[in-house]
């Protein structure tokens, strides 16, 4: 059994109260380099630890469309969860997020990405879990999303924003990306009460909403509803 099932099964659900605990966010400027959005969906793939907690905050995030949590940097022949918390495959656990680029930049959502929704200074490791399966890695989906990552790790590292180096990198530009099991999907929402979610990932939803106030949306958009279209 992984890790994270077995601090669900040890921890008792009377931790419920820590989940109006919000984490510290680090307060951090937008990219000072952005390419100009396009007129249409955009995506972008995002792996930092857990995935269940990386799709909660963007699933809250005003002009996110859809948040769906996988696996990229491997091939398909080993994309379940299994294979892949075995840490041999290659892959990091990683949410696809699609955005409206009219509600929401590319920039805004990097933002996110190392103020609240995990750890960038972390090492192939995020909270309880180690490996490098929960690597903090920016999948760029083309060439502009490329160079506002890089530039945008540049920017925050030599400003000093965090203690420490930033450890995120910049993978494979478009990356294949392979969906997880139904069962992860969602999980966040679907299980408010499990303590995994109640120490890790609840509070990461409620530092967006106090550090990003104008981005938080209070009901999330689910990957059930985003397949059928609302």
């Amino acid at each position: 059994m992984h890790r994270r099932f077995v601090l669900l099964a040890a921890v008792a659900l009377t931790l419920a109260p820590i989940s109006g605990q919000a984490e510290t966010a680090v307060a951090i400027p937008t990219p000072t380099a952005e390419a100009p959005a396009s007129a249409g969906l955009e995506t972008a793939v995002l792996a930092g630890g857990c995935f269940w907690g990386i799709q909660a905050v963007y699933q809250h995030t005003k002009g996110v469309t859809n948040a769906v949590s996988g696996y990229a940097g491997g091939t398909q022949a080993d994309a379940d969860y299994q294979t892949v918390s075995g840490g041999s495959t290659g892959h990091a656990e990683s949410v696809k997020v699609t955005f409206d680029p009219r509600q929401i930049s590319y920039g805004q959502i990097l933002q996110i990405y190392f103020a609240v929704a995990h750890d960038p200074t972390q090492l192939n490791r995020q909270g309880p879990d180690s490996g490098t399966q929960y690597r903090s890695e920016i999948f760029p989906q083309s060439e502009a999303q490329q160079k506002t990552a890089t530039a945008y790790i540049a920017q925050l590292n030599a400003a000093h924003f965090f203690k420490k180096p930033i450890a995120t990198k910049t993978g494979t530009m478009k990356a294949a990306f392979f969906p997880a099991e139904d069962y992860h999907q969602d999980y966040a929402t679907r299980h408010p009460y499990q303590p995994y979610i109640v120490i890790n990932d609840a509070p990461k939803v409620a530092s967006l909403k106090t550090t990003f106030p104008a981005l938080y949306r209070e009901a999330p958009v689910l990957v059930a509803q985003a397949a059928k279209g609302n």
